[in-house]
């Protein structure tokens, strides 16, 4: 029970953070894009732990052995997305916040690939489930987030190149 409770913690505080990083990145310049998608996030994080809760507590009767590779592994990822928050900084959000003509961040994980925050998050949504025996929520939620990144990525690409901006401009022209 004590790592379902450290999870809803962590998540909690990450709203918080985030909350605070808009509220900077706002008062920077900052303007929040392609919002329509983003109570998909919140649905789906929250069904997440519902879902995780139901089937460990019905099913398995509240029982938790711990896998020490899936324990490692847990461990391996939460130290991978604190690098993630981390390299973004202040800029690192749960929403699409933009500060035109601010450039890229390149360092940490994101010198590597482009979008690893949402890599993590997918084996997230696999291993916390198997941890807790969860293997129906295993198996689904990491398919149910991969169709909300079908919506997500390409609003953030979108975002990050610049072209809304573009575009906002011309209207207003």
């Amino acid at each position: 029970m004590w790592l379902f409770i450290f999870l809803i913690f962590q998540r909690l505080a990450e709203l918080c953070i985030a909350k605070q990083n808009k509220k900077w990145m706002i008062k920077h310049g900052g303007v929040e894009v392609e919002a329509k998608h983003y109570q998909l996030f919140i649905w789906l994080h929250t069904l997440f732990f519902l879902s995780i809760f139901m089937e460990w507590s019905i099913f398995k009767g509240g029982v938790l052995w711990l896998s020490p590779f899936l324990l490692v592994l847990f461990v391996t990822l939460q130290g991978l997305r604190v690098w993630c928050i981390a390299s973004l900084g202040r800029k690192w959000n749960t929403r699409i916040i933009v500060i035109p003509n601010e450039p890229l961040i390149e360092r940490g994980p994101y010198q590597y690939i482009k979008h690893p925050n949402y890599m993590i998050v997918f084996f997230e949504l696999l291993v916390i489930p198997l941890l807790f025996q969860a293997f129906v929520t295993a198996f689904l939620f990491p398919l149910l987030h991969l169709l909300v990144l079908m919506i997500r990525v390409p609003a953030e690409e979108r975002a990050l190149s610049g072209k809304l901006f573009m575009r906002e401009k011309q209207d207003t022209n």
